[in-house]
């Protein structure tokens, strides 16, 4: 298949046509929405009737405030619902990472000496030597003989044992 490239300017153009378009998309929805808003507003909530005396507009205002006061109570009780799910929903991520396990990466093995190791960690500022063959104790071998025993009598060897074996049963 011998497939054209497209030329950077060509990408380049295609990519701003969609975002304009992609702009003019979100534009047009913005102004649905608005529509939708002031179409429901005007549906549900009528404007005031304002004439009449104080006593008929006081009685407005209280009517007003008990809605206001119901639709605050509702508002209040959806957010606490929300915040629930989401601590629930919080809780239940934290649980599906601890049951997958953090999955360690492969350790690289790094040639480094010791004293290299205490200036990474420490810092260049702290000058710690750490010759640890200095600190090792030395130890003489020493080569225990045992005496090799005569090659006896088998019987007397099998009767020594079956004696050990009574030992331990009795205790």
């Amino acid at each position: 298949m011998s497939e054209k490239k497209m030329t950077s300017s060509r990408r380049h153009h295609l990519k701003s046509l969609m975002l304009q378009i992609a702009a003019s998309w979100i534009e047009q929805e913005k102004k649905d929405i608005a529509a939708a808003k002031e179409a429901y507003m005007a549906e549900n909530c009528p404007p005031p009737d304002l004439s009449g005396d104080q006593a008929a507009l006081m009685e407005l205002c209280k009517k007003l405030h008990q809605a206001i006061d119901k639709i605050d109570d509702a508002r209040y009780d959806a957010e606490a619902k929300v915040q629930k799910t989401d601590t629930e929903i919080e809780d239940l991520k934290l649980k599906v990472v601890e049951l997958a396990g953090v999955k360690k990466p492969a350790l690289k093995k790094v040639r480094m000496s010791a004293d290299a190791m205490l200036q990474a960690l420490l810092g260049g500022k702290h000058k710690v030597t750490m010759d640890l063959r200095a600190n090792l104790k030395q130890v003489k071998k020493e080569v225990k003989e045992e005496p090799t025993e005569a090659v006896g009598d088998w019987r007397k060897n099998i009767e020594d044992k079956a004696d050990r074996k009574k030992m331990f049963e009795t205790s």
